[in-house]
């Protein structure tokens, strides 16, 4: 079973190191515009990870430009509970 972590992570992107030379100021601004991390690699083997500064908002995929708040999974108060369950009865 994956973590709320994992579930939210994307996949890591894999260069070698040469087309990460090649096409660094490309992979700065999609690491930039996406916050997917890019591994990259020496000869086929991971030498660096490329990451992002500040870790990328969520979005909801329909409405791009309403950010998820960072406590959108957190439990909710037993206020919050009881005032719908109350709605319920």
């Amino acid at each position: 079973m994956l973590t709320a972590s994992e579930e939210s992570e994307p996949p890591m992107k894999s260069v070698s190191s040469t087309e990460a030379k090649a096409r660094l100021n490309a992979l700065l601004a999609e690491v930039q515009r996406t916050g997917v991390s890019v591994t990259i690699t020496n000869h086929g083997r991971p030498v660096a990870v490329l990451s992002p500064a500040r870790p990328a908002r969520r979005k909801f995929s329909q409405l791009p430009t309403l950010a998820v708040p960072d406590t959108f999974n957190d439990p909710l108060p037993e206020s919050e509970i009881a005032a719908w369950e109350d709605d319920l009865a």
